[in-house]
């Protein structure tokens, strides 16, 4: 295992992990009315599923970190980085089908970086199980 390797990937791991807590905390805990008034597509999707996304994003942040950082079932890491390289998927998606343009660097920035993690826990750089 290359030292440099598991070094870069645990900043980036951190690096998610911060910026998916962050978003998901604000998807579960902003009333939707505000929430509406900063992401235009939450006029568009049903509460639930808003909410649901934000589950996903704060528990996909705690699968990128707990599982490694335990070593305790550790190959939970690569597969929340992979759900979350989804979600950012998905998440340009819908932003191409609004036509919100300005709005596609971040699901590109943070699905690139979860790839990356995903890709490196996997193959390059895995944590091995205690």
């Amino acid at each position: 295992m290359s030292t440099a390797m598991n070094k870069g990937l645990w900043v980036a791991q951190g690096l998610l992990a911060v910026a998916f807590i962050g978003a998901g905390m604000m998807k579960l805990t902003t009333p939707i009315d505000e929430l509406a008034a900063q992401m235009k597509w939450v006029l568009d999707t049903p509460e639930a599923m808003v909410r649901f996304i934000g589950a996903a994003e704060v528990l996909g942040a705690i699968g990128l970190i707990l599982p490694a950082a335990t070593r305790i079932l550790p190959f939970l890491t690569p597969v929340a980085a992979s759900a979350l390289f989804v979600v950012m998927a998905l998440a340009a998606q819908t932003h191409v089908s609004l036509g919100e343009w300005n709005a596609l660097a971040a699901p590109f920035i943070l699905g690139a970086l979860s790839a990356l993690v995903a890709w490196g826990r996997f193959k390059a750089s895995p944590i091995e199980r205690r």
